[in-house]
């Protein structure tokens, strides 16, 4: 049996599957629905898909292959989601985390805390390109600061988000920003150029916003609390500058371009040693006793690396700042990462988003509705494969031909990918980027969803410009000009 393409109800079926399981799952267990309850949608959903790809004569052997494939593709995160799990678990044993924290209480003031901490992933991000990175690092320790001056974490991650992907988004060292335009055939600093159209206004009008809430924030920190935090710091941790030496260490490797995964391992065994060498005190009071003090020491450090750091200070809410990590942190994060790409790999492999990007370009008459429509595939794209770099692949490659034929720059396109593709993926729980930034940061996407207003700004701006005809520029003549040239010219010869 000859396999045929999809129609367009066999293209809906799974997403709507997909969406009402999902929107059930959020309903029924709330901020549990990424423990186990989205993991089951996608596999239903998946199974829907895979019997569509079978009535329309697909092989199993075909489909298993294409899952199996699938979750290769996200193996190389997989590999990074369990070296920041073991890094988060150094970090705070090492002091370097608790004294990020420390330094943070003592400079960053509740009325401008949101907006510096956007301002400060943003550069970081622009520094090494990794949004990643930067939320691993600098995002955890604003977590925990945030929780110090009684701030709202949900706000924070938002804030962390925006920031690391203003950074990553137009940072020249940055995967994503290097895929675009090589997808789309441009060069790559004429792409940032043409980003900056849309990213800058997006991320200052992201800045006034938190202002706005840093400065309205009916706040709950004072002076008390944030001297007995410090206090307990300072009481269990020995607090000084050569703890961010780790930090240091792993900003440089990510600017030298040392690929991410042997940066975060690296930066999570100097970790390690760190903590050997400066949180002595500490470390004596953690070990076992049943053996000698180098073996339990030994024991303890291990122990960090794959089951995380666990602090008893007294105080609960100090004791929940100051544990977490560890590989097995990062194991229902992955749980949800293979079950996305699952699920992503049949609707790909039987051709359900080709059919959906068809019947959008058969309405996509205007210029504005054509990179609308890029935009919102890129971000369908998100939603149905689970990751970022397919969002920028598949509708990349898609809609590629049909930027040349109506005389559209190539910019054009590489930039509806990026403000489409690479800065919603965070905002879906179900995305690798949303799913990492949920196992670091600890806070649900959808509930830091409405306050990453960098990610929701730029689409909805890039939009705008699209349909206002703002900085969309045009090959001179068009393609589709050129061949009716070419050919008037033949039949007058």
């Amino acid at each position: 049996m000859s396999e045929k393409q999809p129609s367009f109800l066999d293209a809906a079926t799974p997403i709507v599957v997909l969406i009402v399981l999902l929107a059930s799952s959020v309903y029924l267990f709330g901020n549990d629905s990424s423990y186990g309850p989205n993991q089951i949608a996608l596999f239903i959903a998946a199974g829907v898909a895979a019997v569509i790809g079978l009535k329309n004569g697909y092989s199993w052997r075909s489909l298993e292959d294409a899952m199996v494939k699938g979750i290769s593709l996200s193996l190389g995160a997989v590999l990074i989601l369990l070296s920041v799990g073991a890094l988060i678990g150094t970090w705070l044993l090492s002091g370097t985390v608790p004294t990020l924290i420390y330094y943070g209480l003592q400079i960053l003031t509740p009325n401008w805390f949101y907006a510096a901490s956007c301002m400060l992933c943003g550069i970081v991000a622009m520094s090494i390109g990794s949004s990643w990175t930067t939320a691993a690092t600098i995002g955890v320790a604003l977590i925990g600061i945030a929780t110090g001056l009684g701030l709202s974490p949900a706000i924070t991650a938002g804030a962390i988000i925006s920031g690391a992907y203003f950074g990553d988004k137009i940072s020249p060292l940055s995967e994503t920003t290097n895929l675009a335009p090589a997808v789309a055939g441009a060069d790559l600093f004429e792409h940032i150029r043409h980003m900056l159209w849309t990213t800058i206004p997006s991320i200052v009008l992201a800045l006034l916003l938190f202002v706005l809430i840093g400065f309205n924030a009916d706040v709950s920190s004072d002076l008390g609390r944030i001297d007995n935090i410090s206090q307990v710091l300072q009481q269990h941790f020995n607090i000084s500058l050569f703890s961010l030496v780790p930090l240091v260490v792993l900003l440089l490797m990510a600017m030298k371009k040392v690929p991410a995964f042997p940066t975060v391992f690296i930066g999570a065994l100097l970790g390690a040693l760190w903590a050997l060498l400066f949180q002595q005190q500490l470390l004596a009071s953690l070990i076992a006793t049943d053996l000698n003090v180098a073996l339990a020491t030994f024991k303890l450090v291990w122990q960090t690396l794959f089951a995380g750091f666990s602090m008893t200070t007294g105080n609960e809410e100090m004791d929940r700042l100051l544990s977490g990590g560890g590989m097995a942190s990062m194991l229902n994060t992955i749980w949800l990462v293979f079950s996305a790409m699952m699920f992503g790999a049949v609707v790909e492999k039987i051709g359900l988003l080709r059919k959906f990007v068809q019947s959008i370009l058969a309405f996509a008459k205007s210029t504005g509705s054509l990179l609308t429509s890029t935009i919102v595939t890129c971000f369908a794209t998100n939603i149905l494969t689970a990751d970022q770099y397919m969002s920028i692949v598949m509708p990349g490659r898609m809609f590629k031909e049909e930027y040349e034929r109506r005389g559209l720059a190539p910019v054009n396109l590489s930039r509806s990918l990026e403000d489409g593709g690479t800065i919603t993926s965070p905002l879906i729980p179900w995305n690798t980027c949303g799913a990492y930034m949920h196992g670091v940061l600890g806070v649900n996407p959808l509930d830091y969803l409405f306050y990453a207003f960098f990610n929701l700004i730029n689409p909805v701006l890039s939009i705008i410009y699209a349909y206002l005809g703002i900085k969309i520029l045009r090959l001179t003549p068009p393609a589709s000009v050129q061949s009716e040239a070419t050919a008037m010219n033949s039949s007058r010869s």
